[in-house]
């Protein structure tokens, strides 16, 4: 879902001056902007369709709609941008298939037919605003200034605004009636600029955006980040039980075993109960530090009260290989905590990988930050052949990502290097730290 811009975005209230300016070009943009939408959208759509038959037409409408798609983010753009409102969200479907199966899934967007719509049909708004625009700002000044140049004009035995209101001829009187018509122009040419954006605003309303049908996107994406999170829980229990259960649960029941041998031995041998003890002693000291190592797998304590950088290079010290680690936040200020906890889950899942099964002696670590998302790359000089498909390790990170709405890419062609690139997003996302 696209299309929401905050007005704090957009640089908030609009004062009269910019208003007027801002509306100006807007209208005055929209002459050339309207020739452009209009032969791209009426050529490309009559070589389409007349081509269909031989199925050169996909193609050619799929590139149409794409291009009218285009104009319309244009014009979604200048619309508030010349108001200093949002409009409301509209909705693209993502296309679908392969070949011919996505050309058709392209031409099945309605938002893109609506696209090529507002193409045709805002053509004579945007000229019939352009044409009023110049005449009641250029001819309101031209008028208002009617003194300097009326001198000028050869006088016939009719003509003007003064003979035609009172059938006479005066230069006098056609220089009073020509400025004050141009005063009364330039006076409220503000109120017609407002109006004219105002209707080119609502057109671009009423075809170019989708509130119902972004809405109902909205409602599935959260519907699949709420699945994709119980996943990425259940997923994440499964392998925190098989970690306990091979590591520190054998060592604990090693211990209860030694610990039985001891008291058996401490009644007639105490002498042979000393190795038994140093050896359940060893036992359990492994055991806490398995136990500490699956803790900083799933939050440790330096990420929740150092931050991201610190936990990030506290990790990056335990990789058995080599990571070059390269953290750009905001200084002095904190993530919120599910952006801190799945950019630390990126990272560490990212680099247990590399050391499993990359063969890599190299990994870089890129984490930056900007106001709208944080973007973490982890780069290895290892084999390649990493895949996020289902079934193989990555897809538990994608799964992750989906809970606070981010995106997974992995590029890893055979023989590497290897790119995973994960995008947060900040808003949307509250702190429960």
């Amino acid at each position: 879902m696209t299309g929401h811009v905050p007005v704090a975005v957009l640089g908030g209230p609009l004062t009269a001056s910019q208003r007027f300016w801002r509306g100006y070009g807007y209208l005055l943009g929209g002459l050339p902007l309207a020739i452009v939408a209009l032969v791209v959208a009426v050529v490309g759509f009559a070589a389409g369709v007349g081509t269909l038959v031989v199925w050169l037409g996909l193609p050619i409408l799929a590139g149409t709609l794409r291009a009218c798609r285009g104009m319309a983010g244009v014009e979604r753009r200048g619309a508030e941008w010349a108001t200093g409102r949002a409009l409301p969200p509209h909705h693209y479907r993502e296309p679908r298939g392969r070949g011919i199966g996505r050309l058709f899934s392209m031409l099945a967007d309605p938002q893109s037919w609506r696209d090529l719509l507002h193409c045709v049909i805002a053509f004579p708004v945007r000229v019939a605003m352009f044409v009023i625009t110049v005449v009641w700002t250029v001819g309101g000044l031209g008028s208002a200034l009617s003194v300097t140049w009326q001198w000028a004009i050869p006088r016939d035995d009719g003509g003007g605004l003064y003979w035609l209101l009172t059938g006479n001829q005066s230069l006098s009187g056609e220089v009073a009636v020509s400025t004050l018509l141009g005063m009364f122009m330039l006076a409220t040419a503000p109120l017609v600029i407002r109006g004219l954006v105002a209707t080119r605003a609502g057109l671009a309303r009423g075809l170019l955006t989708n509130q119902t049908a972004a809405l109902r996107a909205r409602a599935a994406q959260l519907e699949s980040s709420r699945r994709a999170a119980v996943q990425a829980e259940a997923q994440t229990l499964r392998r925190l039980e098989r970690d306990i259960h091979d590591g520190p649960q054998q060592r604990l029941v090693r211990l209860n075993m030694d610990l039985e041998a001891v008291a058996r031995r401490l009644d007639d041998d105490p002498e042979k109960a000393r190795p038994l003890v140093a050896e359940a002693l060893a036992q359990s000291r492994e055991a806490l530090e398995e136990l500490r190592a699956l803790s900083r797998g799933i939050a440790p304590p330096i990420l929740a009260d150092r931050g991201l950088g610190p936990a990030l290079a506290a990790a990056a010290a335990r990789c058995p290989v080599e990571v070059s680690l390269d953290v750009a936040l905001p200084q002095g200020q904190r993530l919120a905590a599910a952006v801190e906890n799945t950019a630390y889950f990126v990272v560490t899942e990212a680099l247990t990988n590399v050391a499993k099964h990359s063969g890599a002696t190299l990994c870089t670590v890129v984490v930056t930050a900007d106001a709208d998302r944080v973007l973490v790359q982890v780069r290895d000089d290892g084999r390649g052949g990493a895949h996020p498909g289902k079934g193989h390790g990555l897809a538990g990170l994608a799964d992750r990502l989906a809970t606070v709405e981010g995106e997974l890419d992995v590029a890893s062609p055979p023989g590497g290097p290897t790119v995973l690139t994960a995008e947060i997003p900040l808003r949307g996302v509250g702190d429960d730290r």
